[in-house]
């Protein structure tokens, strides 16, 4: 085989989104009309359907392509699945709600495909360049997909914020990568770690904060967290499933992979910054979430608090830790598009409401949904033996085998805080008097809903395909 021949043997899904892409823009230009066509979404959702196959019968192993740029190994195909599950099913989520808004444009698929792509190419990134066009090819289209119900004023507002605060975020990056290149010679993560194999320079060390600090506004960490609330509850509804299932997917694998490869000689120093900011993170997601009214920003920071959990795993700075980790991105990525499958399902007389107390008597104007629903807060807060626990078993069990204690106390204590506000929507669910009965949801969301729901209960049953994949994942980083 020759070399650009093993080249795209290598990043197959990635030729295949750009080329479709593309395609999709080219045919909705020239079909015409008034740009509503459902046709578009459809071939969006086979194109990222299709990549995802292609995962599986890429070449086997790892390979480092395309001039030391891209790397394809378990880990990235692990988190790259991940990352397209979740740009399907908020494709799948979004038809009927933006049919409904009349924002049904074919852009839309087409911003969700080159976000994906963005995605893909992040999660491969093997170099400082690689990583930041990964990143801001995602970035981009999300900055206009969080404006893209442009009728709608928070829709605008949180838009231009994502785009003012994430502008900030990548400078911060680029200036980190800066600092890495000045001192390092190299923007290959493998020279980069060559370097870090000496006591680091205050200057190495300054690159590690600012690389982190951007990376941790796309994971929505504290204190990087000020936008998630507004973009969260402004944007729409599927736009918002799309920031916090796949993008966060994204942004987690890349903060792994850096920290694992390019900087396993500084360990002491960026164990500090992950620390730090898990402990946040987890305390403002717990304490901040419990005044809220509406569930989306309740989302937000419930997203927030998470991020700081799967930190946890990452502080340990192991394999166990890194498994742990990628374990509970998989579940959270299950309980968080099932919650927004169910924010969907929120429908009175035509209208999209989004306030807590509108679920009010659920449980006895739609049982189904109200134990769906329940379901997935009842596994977001951990309570056993649904699969949020495990998730939350995992990143703390690699902390206190790391010998992180403290870390692991806090975040135990930080999620029976969190328990307060899950289990209160659970209360206004079964207990409260009924409110005004929902619309019947489509047979797309209430599936959603249905399927996460049951992958969460019996997870129990049968983790082991999971956590053998992120085992097998994890080690090829190591």
């Amino acid at each position: 085989m020759t070399p650009i021949a093993f080249a795209f043997a290598h990043s197959l899904p990635e030729i295949l989104l750009a080329a479709g892409a593309l395609v999709l823009l080219m045919l909705g230009v020239f079909r015409g009309g008034d740009g509503r066509d459902w046709i578009i979404s459809e071939l969006a959702i086979a194109l990222l359907g299709a990549a995802f196959l292609l995962l599986f019968f890429e070449i086997k192993g790892s390979a480092v392509v395309w001039d030391g740029a891209f790397i394809d190994d378990p880990f990235g195909r692990f988190m790259k699945g991940l990352v397209l599950i979740g740009a399907i099913v908020s494709l799948i989520l979004s038809l009927d709600f933006m049919r409904r808004e009349g924002i049904d444009l074919f852009e839309f698929p087409v911003l969700v495909v080159i976000a994906a792509l963005g995605m893909l190419m992040l999660v491969s990134a093997q170099n400082l360049i690689a990583l930041y066009l990964g990143l801001e090819l995602m970035s981009l289209a999300l900055y206009v997909m969080a404006a893209f119900h442009r009728g709608n004023v928070r829709a605008s507002e949180a838009g231009l914020k994502y785009f003012a605060l994430g502008a900030l975020s990548s400078g911060m990056l680029l200036y980190g990568a800066s600092l890495l290149y000045g001192f390092t010679g190299t923007v290959s993560f493998a020279g980069i770690a060559q370097a870090f194999q000496a006591k680091p320079s205050l200057g190495l060390v300054f690159g590690i904060v600012f690389m982190l600090a951007g990376l941790s506004f796309k994971m929505s960490v504290v204190p990087f967290h000020m936008w998630t609330p507004d973009v969260y509850e402004g944007a729409p509804t599927p736009v918002t499933a799309f920031f916090a299932s796949a993008a966060k997917m994204a942004a987690v694998a890349i903060t792994v992979r850096l920290v694992m490869t390019a900087f396993p000689g500084a360990a002491p120093q960026w164990r500090q910054i992950v620390v730090f900011t898990a402990i946040l993170s987890m305390a403002i997601g717990a304490f901040a979430a419990i005044g809220q009214t509406n569930i989306k920003r309740l989302m937000a920071y419930s997203s927030i608090g998470h991020m700081g959990f799967a930190l946890v795993g990452l502080a340990s700075g192991t394999e166990t830790g890194v498994q742990g980790v990628m374990i509970y991105m998989a579940i959270y990525l299950v309980m968080t598009l099932g919650t927004f499958a169910a924010i969907l399902s929120m429908r009175i007389t035509g209208t999209y409401v989004e306030n807590i107390g509108d679920l009010a008597g659920l449980a006895r104007t739609n049982g189904p949904m109200a134990f769906f629903l329940g379901a997935m807060m009842l596994s977001l807060a951990g309570i056993p033996p649904l699969a949020g626990f495990f998730a939350k078993w995992y990143v703390f069990n690699a902390a206190i085998q790391a010998g992180l204690y403290p870390l692991a106390v806090i975040g135990v204590l930080a999620s029976a805080v969190a328990c307060f506000y899950y289990l209160r929507i659970v209360k206004i669910m079964y207990f409260d008097e009924a409110a005004p009965k929902f619309e019947t949801a489509s047979p797309a969301v209430t599936a959603v809903l249905a399927v996460s729901s049951l992958l969460t209960v019996f997870f129990a049953l049968w983790p082991g395909p999971l956590v053998s994949a992120a085992g097998a994942a994890a080690k090829s980083l190591f």
